[in-house]
């Protein structure tokens, strides 16, 4: 029962999917959690990519490359998989839903950034791939594995990436790459 003027309804207070995580630094190298931006998933209609094209050239940004971006300022289109891109940082720009499949993802996924001389080292610990950098080198995107997670991964820099991940998922990303860079700082202790 409520008393004249006040709700029942609850107050929501919005929070990131990483409220409460400072950022965490070893060996010269922070974890910590992204900005929140818009992230839009991009799917061109079968024979559209012409016309998906068209309307982002006055962003100055292209459909990407598999395991590839284009970057233009702040807005990125960022390869997620067959077909499938994320725009990153800006909305849908006016006619793209006539020629491709968009769906708002912002409040589905988490951005973790790891920036430091041991990012790589500590990445590679989770994720089974060489992210060393002749191997994934600045701009490569990729869809991994992270230990028993699903990631996209950016090589933002030559010491520096960005890590994206369910939003569900965002606490167990961090302590996987927390443990990694511990691990690391402990080896580096004893060596």
């Amino acid at each position: 029962m409520t008393r004249k003027g006040q709700s029942c309804v609850p107050e929501l207070i919005a929070k990131s999917a990483l409220a409460g995580h400072a950022p965490l630094t070893r060996l010269d190298t922070t974890l910590a959690e992204g900005l929140a931006t818009p992230i839009i998933s991009i799917a061109p209609f079968p024979g559209r990519m012409a016309q998906v094209d068209a309307v982002f050239a006055p962003l100055a940004l292209a459909f990407p490359a598999p395991g590839r971006q284009s970057v233009s300022g702040d807005r990125r289109l960022v390869w997620t998989g067959r077909d499938q891109a994320f725009l990153i940082g800006s909305v849908a720009p006016d006619g793209l839903t006539d020629h491709a499949a968009v769906t708002d993802q912002t409040d589905g996924w988490a951005i973790l950034t790891l920036h430091g001389p041991a990012a790589t080292d500590a990445l590679m610990r989770p994720v089974p791939m060489d992210l060393r950098a002749h191997a994934f080198p600045v701009g490569h995107t990729a869809r991994v594995a992270l230990n028993h997670m699903q990631a996209i991964l950016i090589r933002t820099g030559i010491e520096s990436f960005e890590i994206l991940v369910f939003r569900s998922m965002a606490r167990t990303a961090w302590s996987e790459l927390a443990e990694a860079l511990e691990l690391l700082a402990a080896r580096a202790r004893i060596a």
